[in-house]
């Protein structure tokens, strides 16, 4: 770990923590809201909120991590575009079909989350590939 993975994973951390709320607790809250025997009240979401940035803490380290074993010297948006949705489709797609199959979950609903969480996670692919640019290209 260096100063630059910190910095990285710092930012990530936040960029991820806030889009997540933009697209559930923003774009899918009145979807959630509907389904009130497949998730926890607001309330009761917050005692277990700490998990929360536990979470988002453990996923901007890896996803920081991994980028910066594959930076290549080759143009950062591209390179972040692609490794945002090599991201998704590891992760957003499955993890949400799944979810669908094994819970009772509207299927537009299913379908917002992985277009949401995708979008978000190409975004994330360019910040990473952003704060490594200089890497990727002396490397």
């Amino acid at each position: 770990m260096n100063k630059k993975f910190i910095i990285a994973w710092a930012l990530i951390f936040v960029a991820w923590f806030l889009g997540s709320f933009v697209v559930h607790g923003v774009l899918l809250h009145s979807d959630y809201a509907q389904l009130p025997n497949l998730f926890r009240t607001e309330a009761d979401a917050q005692k277990y909120f700490p998990l929360m940035i536990l979470a988002h803490v453990i996923l901007s380290g890896a996803l920081v991590w991994i980028y910066a074993r594959g930076a290549e010297a080759k143009p950062w948006v591209a390179q972040g575009v692609r490794f945002g949705i090599v991201v998704a489709l590891l992760t957003v797609v499955p993890n949400y079909m799944i979810y669908f199959v094994v819970q009772p979950m509207p299927g537009n609903m299913v379908l917002k989350q992985i277009v949401y969480d995708g979008v978000l996670m190409v975004i994330l692919g360019m910040i990473v590939a952003w704060l490594y640019r200089t890497a990727a290209k002396t490397a």
